[in-house]
């Protein structure tokens, strides 16, 4: 019963029971998490839509709070003061340029051979997304530690695929990557906007900086950080991959191997 909630139900609900303003993606991932509904493969921008449709439409349930944060109406605080763009549009402001990154994915979960797939989702619950023909820039770590950075003008995958045959084959076992091209709801990559100001540029870099270093004095992620995070899908080939291993091995051991 609970998957047949509508968005807006499902929104109003978390909202309901946050005794705090909530980040749309933090809404997008509680209502994955608890199975409130089928967020599909971008329930963060589907929660944003949502937020900004009412809004725009005035005398909304919601308030923005600050920048992507946002609250039910009669649950804020009289100390509480509504953003000044509360009835603009709830992804408005989140123009910069990176759209969506991944942390510390596993080169062991990755199949280089074949059909290029990267995949990731948003939340447990959201749909895997490739990320093979993601552009962008990535670093590839040897455990925590980062050996190096690379850009991927062509596609993510070729960058990396390449380097698992280059002299930096043996020295990585983890990589992350921050990517330009948005995801639609259709869990396709759209094409990467094409210039942006000066201050999204320096935004965008401030940001990057920030999540990939992790510098301990920052106390919040770089402004205007419109990307969402995808954590790593593992190719559901590999476990073929490894039962075929397993046969081959006990095959062998019978003698009855080639």
């Amino acid at each position: 019963m609970a998957k047949k909630l509508t968005w807006e139900v499902a929104i109003e609900k978390v909202l309901s029971e946050s005794d705090k303003a909530l980040h749309y993606s933090e809404i997008a991932d509680i209502i994955s998490s608890e199975g409130l509904r089928s967020v599909g493969a971008t329930p963060a921008a589907s929660v944003a839509a949502v937020l900004s449709k009412s809004l725009s439409l005035g005398d909304s349930p919601y308030v923005r709070l600050g920048r992507g944060l946002y609250a039910l109406r009669d649950r804020i605080d009289a100390n509480d003061t509504a953003d000044s763009a509360s009835n603009g549009a709830a992804g408005s402001d989140d123009t910069g340029a990176l759209k969506s990154f991944g942390m510390f994915w596993r080169r062991s979960e990755v199949i280089w051979a074949g059909k290029p797939k990267l995949l990731g989702r948003q939340s447990s619950g959201a749909s895997d997304v490739n990320f093979a023909e993601q552009v962008g820039v990535y670093l590839l770590h040897d455990r925590e530690r980062a050996i190096y950075v690379g850009r991927a003008a062509d596609t993510l995958f070729a960058r990396l695929k390449a380097h698992t045959a280059d002299r930096l084959s043996g020295r990585w076992d983890r990589f992350s990557w921050f990517g330009l091209r948005e995801v639609t709801e259709d869990a396709k990559l759209s094409d990467p906007a094409t210039a942006w100001s000066h201050e999204v540029v320096i935004e965008t870099l401030e940001a990057l900086l920030i999540e990939s270093l992790e510098p301990p004095l920052n106390r919040k992620r770089g402004d205007n950080l419109a990307a969402i995070e995808y954590l790593q899908s593992a190719n559901p080939d590999l476990e073929k991959i490894k039962k075929r291993r397993i046969m081959e091995e006990l095959m062998d051991r019978a003698g009855l191997g080639d």
